[in-house]
């Protein structure tokens, strides 16, 4: 197999994997954290519900933290050795193209806190619970970043779908693009309000 080729494999891999499943799980990641705004109880009996699903060790390697990291290593690549050229032309897409970049290389740092904050210490005996995300986000600084890094990762998730839309040849013609820009802006704020507002729960606002 030529070197193009096997770019093209590893691009159409990575943009795949970063809507199914990584999208997936953000997505039930995020309805899980909403849970939070109806009450401790709520919250818990929702997490209590994930952390006994069947084989959760096994789909958690499978289907998140082995696709997220081919994604993420790969999106790398990508992201270092891209030309931005937002000082030379500064439409748009040119600045969602360079966006996307910084906000993968954000995700990665806040994905990789967030796993030793949570899913690390629940290997060491830890309950994942309303409790330990209210220890959390009870330091203003980490608060702070959950919130960057919640925004950070559902951008990164809109405009990613824009992309993929493209890759695979679903949004063609530029008014199917322009629709798509407008479909992926509104679920970028859509998630960002449930994200940010179930951090917010776990500091009692």
């Amino acid at each position: 197999m030529s070197s193009s080729n096997r770019e093209f494999i590893y691009r159409r891999l990575h943009s795949l994997l970063g809507v199914i499943p990584v999208g997936g799980f953000l997505i039930i990641h995020l309805s899980v954290n909403w849970f939070a705004t109806r009450g401790v109880e709520e919250y818990n009996r929702a997490a209590a519900f994930m952390e006994a699903l069947p084989f959760r060790y096994v789909l958690e390697a499978l289907f998140i933290f082995l696709p997220l990291i081919f994604h993420a290593v790969y999106g790398l690549y990508i992201a270092f050795q891209a030309r931005n050229n937002t000082s030379n032309f500064s439409y748009f897409r040119n600045w969602m193209f360079r966006l996307q970049r910084i906000t993968g290389v954000l995700v990665l740092i806040f994905v990789t806190w967030h796993v030793w904050e949570t899913r690390v210490a629940a290997a060491f005996g830890a309950e994942v619970n309303f409790n330990m995300m209210e220890e959390i986000v009870a330091n203003p600084a980490a608060l702070i970043a959950y919130i960057i890094g919640i925004t950070a990762t559902t951008f990164h998730f809109a405009n990613g779908l824009w992309s993929f839309a493209i890759t695979w040849g679903i949004t063609v013609s530029p008014k199917s693009q322009r629709i798509a820009t407008f479909v992926t802006m509104g679920i970028f704020a859509a998630l960002t309000f449930v994200g940010i507002r179930s951090i917010l729960a776990f500091v009692g606002v």
